[in-house]
């Protein structure tokens, strides 16, 4: 067997040895695990939120020249999805702010 375990399979802070070269985790805690997945969710979601704005006013613009009512109302459809959805990110970054209060993990560290 070429390789004996799988990356994903290492634990956190443990070291592997492969061919007598060793191998360490890439993260030393969850807190930093977590930091790294949560950082670009936020800016994707941010992105997704920017852009369903966009279209949203975009489609009320054009169903409002063009007397649509079906336009405009998936237009706003559009804004208070993104805008639901900006609430549910703010939210839960909040929540997570609370956690690490609690808990003592630092779980997103800015690298700014």
């Amino acid at each position: 067997m070429l390789v004996k375990k799988a990356f994903a399979q290492i634990n956190i802070g443990q070291e592997y040895k492969l061919g007598g070269n060793p191998i360490t985790s890439v993260f030393s805690s969850l807190g930093e695990f977590v930091s790294h997945l949560l950082n670009p969710i936020y800016v994707i979601a941010g992105i997704i939120m920017m852009f369903l704005l966009i279209f949203g006013g975009i489609s009320v613009i054009i169903g409002a020249g063009k007397q649509d009512s079906g336009q405009i109302e998936k237009g706003q459809k559009a804004i208070t999805a993104a805008v639901v959805g900006f609430i549910i990110i703010v939210g839960s970054f909040f929540i997570i702010q609370l956690i690490e209060v609690i808990t003592g993990v630092q779980i997103l560290r800015s690298g700014l």
